[in-house]
C-alpha cells in the first residue's frame, strides 16, 4: 500500500517505503487536488477563528497571496490594473469587516488611504504566511511554462515586518489510517 505525504508547498508526493518510485502508475485518485483543497480549508479555518474572536491574537498577522483574475475574486478595478496576475495583502492592524464562509472570505483594507473591499475565494489563494510563527502554505496554481509573473507587494496601509528566518518552518503532517 502506498501512502501520500504533502511537502511544505502542498504538493502530495508518494512515500515509497523503500521502493523506487520509478515505474509506478499514475494515480487515478486526485491526491494533489484533495491535499490542496484540505490545506486551503486550513486558511478558511484560521480566518474564521480570527473573525469569531474579533481580531488577530498576539503578534499574529497574515500575508495572503492570490490570483487577481481567478473566478470569484472581487476587488476594485484599480487593484486589478496594478496587479493583473497576482497580489499579496497584509492582514495585521488595519482591516475591517472580515467575513468568512466555506468557499471565500471578504475583508476591508486600505490602499494608499483608499478603503477597499476584497472578496477572495480560497481557490484563488496561492500563498498564506503568518510570520509571527513562521507558518507558511503554498498552493499550486495553473501557470504558464515560466511560472507566475513577478508582482509588487501590495501597499495596503499596514506596517511592513520582515519574517525571521530561523529555519523553524517545518510542518509535520501525520496521515495515519484509522482501522
Amino acid at each position: 500500500m502506498q501512502s501520500c505525504l504533502p511537502n511544505l508547498d502542498g504538493d502530495a508526493k508518494p512515500a515509497t517505503q523503500g521502493r523506487m518510485s520509478d515505474g509506478l502508475p499514475d494515480s487515478l485518485i486526485p491526491y494533489d487536488e484533495i491535499v490542496q483543497e484540505a490545506l486551503r480549508a486550513v486558511v478558511g479555518r484560521v480566518l474564521g477563528s480570527v473573525a469569531t474572536n474579533g481580531g488577530l491574537p498576539g503578534e499574529h498577522h497574515f500575508y495572503i497571496t492570490f490570483k487577481t483574475q481567478a473566478p470569484g475574486v472581487d476587488i476594485p478595478q484599480r487593484l486589478i490594473e496594478r496587479f493583473p496576475d497576482e497580489m499579496t495583502i497584509v492582514m495585521q492592524n488595519r482591516y475591517w469587516d472580515l467575513l468568512v464562509d466555506d468557499t471565500k472570505f471578504s475583508v476591508g483594507l486600505s490602499f494608499n488611504q483608499v478603503p477597499s473591499k476584497l472578496v477572495i475565494p480560497y481557490s484563488a489563494i496561492t500563498g498564506f504566511h503568518d510570520p509571527a510563527v513562521n507558518f507558511e502554505l503554498r498552493f499550486q496554481a495553473a501557470e504558464g511554462p515560466e511560472g507566475p509573473e513577478p508582482h509588487d507587494e501590495a501597499e495596503n496601509d499596514g506596517p511592513t515586518i520582515k519574517p525571521v528566518e530561523d529555519g523553524s518552518n517545518v510542518v509535520a503532517v501525520d496521515f495515519k489510517r484509522k482501522k
